[in-house]
């Protein structure tokens, strides 16, 4: 086991890591782009190939699995090579499995049902370990200060991948339906669109990403690596106030963990079963062109929002900004509105202030939940809490809305924020503000990347 004392110098990146702004917006990017393709945009293709809510919702979000449980193997990457190999690797096997997914929809039939279910779980194994070592590579190359600085334009390339996916790439399938006549079609080229925007980046990260700082004591075992683990996961639950701290990073998205499966399905579910009766093309646009201009000037005015007054005196701001999106869809399942300006301008309304508001979360997570002398593996485990309410409650969202309908269920979801907003009244703050007035950026310790 390395030793634990805190002080022992790490390897140093800082002199020679390229600037931020080359790699952190591409590295989120990619992040983003493979979460999404694992649960949205496989959410949306099953629907269009026939599936019920309750199946597509249930299985794109079974896929977000190895995200929740990703810090049982975080130890690992800190053992062989560099963060930036496991990066580098992670992606090109992305490739590979994303690919494999778009091929497997030529199959006859329901033929290809359970090699795609196999490929896209391989494919969440991959994204959550390309997760870990993208998380390692910012948070052990950057300093605090430097995090915070970031983090707005961190969330909203993390987010463009979703926003991408979900508007764009589902836009052209629309449009690859209409020339085809063929979902299983139109979904394999999107698939292999995704496929080479991976490819592309894995190239360009080659050149441009950090290799992340390590510990000069790191693990030189799996044994060695799981010891370490078992200590980072013990001192984790050892955190002042744990109990508190968990409930807020599982429930901050609560609402919007019910709502994220069922936005899209609702706007493209045909009038009669109480949808939107949109077409893909326009859920794309809708999603992709108003959305992501709202998502981006909303994530980065909650970015300086925060760092201009620090997290502790804008976190409830932050928390009801999150949950906007949920008073929109109830009016949009009320009223079921025809008017496609009136849907589009609501749902960039929402799409501004969830980039507002998601920064919250991360950002209590980097600066109350990871400092401490494995500042990468309570971040992950934070993370994977938070991964865990998105996972249940997606889930849970088709069959919830299958039994009570659009209506009811919308009205459901807002009432579930509640429990976000009682978690922020009581989240605890032990650690300063990074950002803010009377900032002290916090030192980091040796162990900082043992078990990134």
């Amino acid at each position: 086991m390395p030793a634990l004392r805190a002080g022992v110098t790490m390897s140093n990146t800082k002199a020679t890591y390229k600037n931020p702004l080359l790699w952190v917006p591409t590295s989120y990017l990619a992040m983003g782009l493979i979460y999404v393709t694992v649960s949205g945009v496989a959410n949306i293709m099953f629907k269009n190939l026939g599936m019920d809510n309750a199946r597509a919702a249930f299985w794109s979000s079974l896929f977000v699995l190895p995200y929740t449980i990703k810090p049982l193997w975080a130890p690992v990457v800190e053992l062989y090579r560099t963060k930036k190999f496991f990066v580098i690797t992670m992606q090109f096997l992305l490739v590979g499995m994303v690919a494999a997914v778009a091929l497997s929809l030529r199959l006859p039939g329901a033929a290809y049902l359970v090699p795609v279910l196999l490929l896209l779980g391989i494919t969440g194994l991959a994204g959550a370990t390309q997760d870990i070592a993208s998380d390692g590579v910012y948070v052990t190359t950057l300093g605090p200060k430097e995090q915070a600085k970031y983090l707005g334009v961190q969330s909203m390339c993390w987010n463009a991948g979703p926003i991408l996916a979900n508007g764009v790439l589902v836009r052209a399938s629309g449009m690859l339906h209409t020339s085809f006549g063929n979902w299983s079609q139109a979904w394999m080229i999107v698939l292999l669109v995704i496929a080479g925007l991976i490819a592309a980046l894995a190239v360009y990260h080659i050149r441009i990403l950090p290799s992340g700082a390590k510990a000069l004591d790191a693990p030189k075992s799996v044994a060695d690596g799981l010891h370490t683990f078992g200590h980072a996961f013990a001192t984790f639950f050892q955190k002042k106030q744990i109990v508190l701290i968990l409930l807020f990073a599982f429930f901050f998205r609560f609402g919007y963990g019910f709502l994220e499966k069922m936005a899209p399905l609702f706007m493209i579910d045909d009038r009669a079963k109480g949808g939107l009766g949109l077409s893909n093309e326009a859920l794309g646009d809708i999603y992709g062109t108003f959305g992501t201009g709202a998502f981006m000037a909303g994530s980065l005015l909650g970015g300086l929002f925060v760092a201009k007054l620090g997290l502790r005196r804008t976190l409830l701001v932050l928390c009801l900004c999150m949950n906007v999106p949920n008073v929109v869809f109830v009016y949009l399942s009320q009223t079921l509105t025809q008017s496609y300006p009136a849907v589009a301008t609501l749902v960039t309304i929402e799409k501004f202030f969830w980039g507002f508001g998601a920064v919250g979360l991360m950002i209590y997570l980097m600066q109350q939940v990871a400092p401490g002398p494995y500042r990468t593996a309570h971040y992950t485990f934070g993370t994977a809490i938070m991964g865990l309410n998105m996972m249940l409650t997606g889930m849970l969202s088709g069959s919830v809305q299958e039994w009570l309908g659009y209506k009811t269920f919308f009205v459901c979801v807002l009432v579930a924020a509640i429990p976000s907003v009682l978690v922020t009244l009581f989240a605890p703050f032990h650690h300063p503000d990074s950002a803010g007035p009377g900032a002290v950026p916090e030192p980091a310790t040796e162990t900082e990347a043992v078990a990134a």
